[in-house]
């Protein structure tokens, strides 16, 4: 995408941005937490799934900063942001659901999230896309 790592970066790691980047539609606007996400940080987001709403609390795990973050839900899956600077002003972005440290995975596929996740993914860097297109 046609922005610098360290633009796409802010972003992602500010977590009151999130509902902007949220291709999956569960994601809402109030969260509680640091204005930029670093090592350890913590932070609480409001959600809707099924139409039900709830907060959840996640801790930022692994940090590079303006490279990696990734964060720890409760219930043990991680999301994880990658950046790579492709060229001059030019990144490669990669989001990673993991459910492989989740305390239920037979819960997670019971209800579909790996599809689900895949899907809110693919529309979340479309997002991403439509923010910083292509020169």
């Amino acid at each position: 995408m046609a922005a610098a790592p360290s633009t796409v970066f802010a972003l992602i790691a500010d977590p009151r941005r999130h509902h902007e980047l949220d291709g999956s539609g569960t994601v809402r606007g109030a969260v509680s937490g640091p204005d930029r996400l670093g090592p350890d940080s913590a932070f609480t987001v409001s959600m809707t799934m099924f139409g039900v709403p709830y907060r959840i609390t996640s801790r930022v795990v692994d940090f590079d900063d303006g490279r990696v973050v990734e964060w720890r839900h409760p219930l043990g899956h991680h999301w994880r942001w990658e950046l790579e600077e492709t060229a001059p002003g030019r990144t490669s972005v990669t989001e990673v659901f993991d459910y492989s440290m989740v305390r239920f995975p037979q819960w997670v596929q019971w209800m579909g999230f790996r599809a689900r996740n895949e899907q809110g993914i693919t529309a979340t860097l479309a997002r991403l896309r439509e923010r910083y297109p292509d020169a």
